[in-house]
């Protein structure tokens, strides 16, 4: 396949109103903030001298990538664009185990049921689409499905949703295969990443650059799972993204296109080091709880169904039985790995899942963030989490309220933005769609998020701090949780959460 018939594929349109401005995202996933140097991200460390640094960012909880990659896609809570979770249970989607959001047949089937409404709210993609202009997702993980899924047949040779090597339309990531050999689903990331990066540069902007484009890289997550954070393995991993970052901005100086773009660089979540893997379903099910990770026949009221999600567990009981759902977290809030509980019924000692942002109809009845400190892991690094059962203590993962989940990059650089500044006003993943959607000229929707004056040419914004407790006393100690929270406007940002369970001895 020539690049001239892709080109023809993907022939774009005028830009209309926003035709000065491109705006290109670039998500490394699972990228802390105190990664970020000269020597291990040149062309990052370059972009944050000539732009925007926040120093204050924030992603949403639980602190996942399906959950994150909505939250800035939409600039609403998680509770606004139903994406709750990496991995739900959604029994009108699957009435036998629990889901993968971001999975196409799940997707298909959601918008199906939704009427059209699976993702709840519209997408950066969508509105840019909407306002009659081009776009491009290029993500190296099946999470760019989420960020623009619809195919509008009068549109689809302008705008290319591109997704762990699948696409729609359909046929262009085909024809980018032809070209490019096959994306390799068996490979290392970094090739995975290489090849979308390519995808990005060579393809989809061949002819003419977008006015919206976001690129979506799979590390250091990957490689930070397998070995924790800090590895050299991951660190080579972080270089890697930062090559891809300057094979782009290379792309757009190329172009003659680097002077009207504006470029955000952020992550998903932050990253962790697992303390101990905790068997939730065998400490349960001893404790005398019928729980599963799957049902092999039709569920009683009081059976619970658990929902591993890393660093947090959604637990959802049948019929909401309410002696079970109290046993339950008395349970939880006795034990020695549980970091802050919400619920959707109130119950002493927990916070409502509306502190999280969290609560609509298809929540869980219980969600429990694993417990965390500043302890350093075997590469010295700080941050370990207690985490679920798929993975081995040692191993990286995140979705906790632990500072180091909740802390996530965002730079950002162009000709909106100042230069050389670091913000100390708190920020989030749910600000990038208002603040993108004020510089593209777009009419925004409703949203949770705010647009970054601060980084652009206001003054910084009024920021308020706020920790939030709740106790339970027990006849053996007493239990104590806590949620850090900051305010800009009404935008709420999670800063951190955690708890533990006293006994009198240990006072």
């Amino acid at each position: 396949m020539t690049l001239s018939i892709l080109s023809a594929f993907i022939a774009t349109a005028a830009f209309g109103a926003a035709q000065d401005r491109h705006v290109l995202v670039v998500v490394w996933d699972g990228m802390r903030p105190d990664f970020v140097s000269e020597q291990n991200t040149p062309a990052l460390w370059q972009l944050a001298r000539d732009g925007v640094v926040f120093r204050d960012h924030h992603c949403v909880y639980p602190s996942a990538t399906n959950v994150n990659g909505t939250a800035i896609a939409t600039g609403v809570y998680p509770a606004h664009n139903g994406i709750l979770a990496n991995h739900v249970f959604r029994p009108e989607l699957d009435a036998k185990k629990t889901i993968d959001v971001e999975l196409s047949a799940v997707v298909e089937k959601g918008d199906l049921w939704s009427a059209g409404k699976y993702v709840s709210a519209p997408t950066l993609a969508e509105l840019a689409q909407g306002a009659g202009l081009t776009t491009a997702i290029a993500a190296a993980k099946t999470v760019g499905l989420l960020l623009d899924r619809h195919v509008d047949p009068e549109r689809a040779k302008k705008n290319v949703t591109l997704f762990a090597g699948a696409s729609l339309p359909g046929e262009f990531a085909n024809q980018v295969a032809d070209s490019l050999g096959p994306f390799p689903l068996h490979g290392k990331a970094v090739e995975r990443d290489s090849w979308t990066t390519k995808a990005l540069t060579d393809f989809l902007w061949h002819d003419q650059l977008p006015a919206f484009s976001w690129l979506w890289l799979s590390e250091p997550d990957d490689t930070e799972h397998k070995t924790a954070p800090g590895s050299s393995a991951s660190l080579q991993a972080t270089k890697a993204s930062d090559a891809n970052l300057a094979q782009a901005l290379a792309a757009l100086d190329r172009q003659g296109t680097r002077s009207t773009t504006d470029i955000f660089v952020v992550s998903d979540h932050g990253f962790s080091t697992i303390r101990r893997m905790i068997e939730l379903p065998k400490i349960l099910q001893r404790a005398g709880f019928n729980v599963a990770t799957a049902f092999t026949a039709e569920p009683k009221a009081g059976d619970i169904m658990l929902s591993g999600n890393g660093g947090t567990v959604l637990f959802y009981v049948m019929q909401q039985d309410a002696a079970v759902t109290r046993r339950l977290v008395e349970f939880l809030q006795q034990s020695d790995f549980a970091g802050v509980i919400f619920t959707k019924q109130k119950l002493e000692g927990t916070f409502p899942l509306n502190r999280a942002k969290i609560d609509n109809d298809t929540s869980a009845d219980v969600v429990m963030a694993f417990r965390w400190s500043d302890a350093k892991n075997q590469f010295g690094l700080p941050g370990m989490i207690d985490g679920d059962w798929q993975r081995a203590a040692g191993e990286g993962t995140h979705a906790t309220l632990s500072h180091f989940d909740m802390h996530n990059i965002l730079i950002a650089s162009g000709p909106d933005f100042k230069k050389g500044l670091t913000s100390d006003t708190p920020s989030g993943n749910v600000d990038l769609a208002p603040t993108i959607c004020k510089i593209l000229g777009i009419s925004q929707p409703a949203m949770d998020g705010r647009v970054l004056v601060e980084a652009m040419n206001g003054a910084a914004p009024k920021a308020e701090n706020e920790t939030l407790e709740a106790k339970k006393k027990f006849a053996n100690g007493e239990w104590h949780q806590y949620l850090k929270v900051s305010r800009v406007g009404s935008t709420t940002y999670l800063d951190e959460g955690n708890g533990e369970f006293v006994r009198p001895a240990e006072h």
